[in-house]
């Protein structure tokens, strides 16, 4: 599962989780260098073939996590980079334990995977952080604040020519007359459905940022207005066909307006998502459910 579809209540609890986790870890890491430094006693759960399921930071990792959590690329490097340190930390204890001198290849080696963990956990943290943080806490969606930097740095790219970059101005058809038959708490449903699917349909490297009520904007870097439109018409397409279970009797159906226009490389952000939104009232104007393409005369 996509981090930004995890409730927020999740995220919160995987973060306070990993933070107590890394702190578990940093202790076990200080008890190891003290252990090889002084030559003394160390912990015999660190030389058992599982010894990365032993320490504390283990248990909390192959323990009662966050479900949705486990799955996340950086969740499963960590546990790699942790079972690695663990291999090359028992290489080092039992050379101690034998009395054998601990080689400086190995203890290079066993410092490099500490490092890697270490940042793998950071990166993870971190991501947990900004999804927290810079995100519609309805949605999930990439907020209003985040979005201005984000797409200053695609604008960058445009102008030196390293690629064109479309946005998609998507708005929920007919949305006030959801909240209005049966209640903003049923809208909101709507729009969170909506938000994921379009947040799990779209490309990784894709941006989906909550607009504003019901309007979503998409950035799509990589492709001109000709590919975003197939991109767009199928995500529409789709959104069209599907039952909207919101724990009404019958399921809704519902359907989205779009307009496309590039993001111009010499031209104000404003300027660009003006021409995608006002791209989007003329495909509303003109019946609703399609997709209208900004043009200089409109």
């Amino acid at each position: 599962m996509l981090l930004q579809n995890m409730p927020r209540e999740d995220l919160q609890k995987a973060l306070f989780e990993l933070e107590q986790a890394l702190h578990n870890h940093l202790q076990w890491h200080n008890n190891l260098i003290r252990t090889l430094a002084c030559r003394s006693a160390f912990d015999k759960h660190d030389i058992v073939p599982k010894a990365h399921k032993e320490c504390r930071f283990g248990q909390w990792y192959y323990g009662n996590t966050t479900q949705a959590f486990v799955d996340h690329p950086g969740f499963v490097a960590i546990g790699e980079a942790h079972k690695l340190m663990h291999h090359l930390a028992t290489r080092l204890l039992l050379n101690l334990n034998e009395e054998k001198p601990i080689l400086p290849a190995d203890y290079d080696h066993f410092a490099n995977s500490l490092e890697r963990l270490q940042l793998e956990i950071h990166a993870l943290r971190n991501e947990l952080e900004s999804t927290l943080y810079n995100r519609d806490q309805l949605t999930m969606t990439i907020n209003r604040v985040s979005m201005l930097p984000i797409l200053r740095e695609q604008q960058e790219l445009c102008r030196r020519d390293f690629q064109t970059c479309s946005l998609a101005m998507i708005d929920i058809d007919h949305f006030k007359k959801v909240n209005d038959k049966y209640g903003h708490i049923i809208g909101d449903k709507v729009l969170v459905m909506v938000a994921h699917y379009l947040m799990e349909n779209v490309r990784v490297y894709d941006k989906v940022f909550r607009y504003g009520g019901e309007e979503f904007l998409l950035c799509m870097p990589h492709l001109d207005l000709a590919q975003a439109h197939v991109m767009i018409d199928r995500l529409c397409s789709s959104i069209s066909t599907m039952s909207f279970d919101v724990g009404l009797p019958k399921p809704l159906h519902i359907t989205v307006s779009c307009g496309l226009a590039l993001l111009e490389a010499n031209s104000p952000i404003d300027d660009s998502i003006d021409a995608a939104d006002k791209a989007m009232y003329h495909a509303k104007a003109s019946g609703r459910n399609q997709i209208k393409l900004h043009k200089p005369s409109q």
